[in-house]
């Protein structure tokens, strides 16, 4: 086997529509069900894993030459995918492409959002979770921290982030076009992560006063409720409340939609000359794709709104090839550093399961 060994498996926003990453989103559940099916593969000598709303992507270092295609069996039958199906939108990457693809990630070159920074620390605890884990090893231990240096070098010698438009103020400016201003525009958060308090901070930098938090953990709601001056709501109480708002933020880790059809239409009944505006950042998706179709209603998922923010990129071009200039440099000298250990993996196989090795 050849140094290669060192891998990417996984699918993106690329060529994985949103329906898709849906399917192969993991739960936390599943994330550590998986771990342990993956630390049991012959040959698979360290491993990390990043799951976020835009990828699942598995690193690898193997020594045996069929372990990347037992990780995505392993994968295809937790998440009950076909693997041919998978074949079709599967990002594989190998040796040298596959350490500027971590590079590239971590500064934000891959993302829908070109430039944004939250994967940044998406992919730093993703690394931190294999290591305290123990399926890194001397390889990807390299890997990832001479890879975390290389995008914070690409991210300040460049103006890779200038004029970046984030989900957020996305969300923002349409709720504008939609009520012209938000002064007394009613705004419901469901679910009390990161991802929902920085869009909820964002409607307060335009104006918006009225701010209601609903979690599935209500002292959580109550947290970030007093951390935003807003007021908390029982996660019990959306549907019956849903009619109150006239935007409705949706971030919540639920496996299953948490606004059906249903409730949003009865919401409607009751307040059809107004519109209703939801904004869907979950994955799986929060609202029934079907609310849609209903009058005077409008509904954005994580594809729409990056699909609006991709009008930004245009400013930013020049910027890309630049970027990537200095991550290929980054990521060719990283790989020449770790080739030979790579390398030496297949000659040293004797199967045995991943082992923590302390960082190089």
């Amino acid at each position: 086997m050849s140094a290669d060994g060192l891998f990417v498996i996984g699918a993106t926003h690329h060529r994985a529509p949103l329906a898709v990453r849906e399917k192969l989103s993991l739960s936390a559940d599943g994330a550590v069900a998986l771990k342990a099916e993956f630390s049991k593969i012959d040959g698979l000598r360290e491993f990390a894993v990043l799951n976020t709303c835009n990828r699942v992507e598995f690193y690898g270092v193997a020594a045996s030459a069929d372990a990347a295609a037992r990780m995505t069996a392993a994968f295809c039958a937790r998440q009950n995918f076909e693997i041919a199906e998978f074949a079709k939108v599967r990002l594989e990457l190998r040796g040298c492409d596959a350490v500027q693809h971590l590079v590239e990630v971590s500064a934000g070159l891959d993302s829908q959002m070109l430039g944004e920074t939250e994967i940044f620390g998406q992919v730093k605890d993703a690394y931190a979770a294999a290591q305290a884990g123990g399926t890194t090893g001397p390889v990807l231990n390299r890997v990832f921290q001479k890879g975390f240096q290389a995008a914070k070098h690409v991210r300040t010698q460049t103006a890779i982030t200038e004029g970046q438009v984030s989900v957020a103020n996305v969300a923002v400016d349409l709720a504008l076009n939609i009520y012209g201003s938000l002064t007394h525009t009613r705004i419901l958060l469901l679910g009390a992560g990161e991802i929902g308090e920085k869009t909820a901070k964002a409607f307060q930098s335009r104006g918006a006063a009225a701010l209601t938090v609903a979690s599935r953990r209500f002292e959580r709601a109550m947290e970030l409720a007093t951390i935003l001056g807003a007021s908390a709501m029982p996660f019990e109480q959306r549907d019956s409340r849903l009619a109150e708002f006239d935007v409705v933020v949706c971030a919540t880790s639920a496996p299953d939609i948490v606004v059906p059809h249903a409730s949003a239409k009865a919401a409607m009944q009751k307040r059809p000359a107004r519109p209703l505006f939801f904004i869907d950042q979950a994955l799986p998706r929060d609202v029934d794709p079907s609310v849609a179709d209903l009058q005077n209603v409008f509904l954005y998922n994580l594809d729409d709104l990056a699909k609006i923010a991709e009008e930004n990129r245009v400013a930013r071009e020049a910027e890309i090839s630049k970027c990537r200039a200095i991550a290929t440099e980054k990521a060719g000298a990283l790989w020449r550093q770790v080739a030979p250990q790579v390398e030496a993996l297949a000659e040293r196989f004797e199967g045995r399961p991943v082992q923590q090795e302390n960082p190089a």
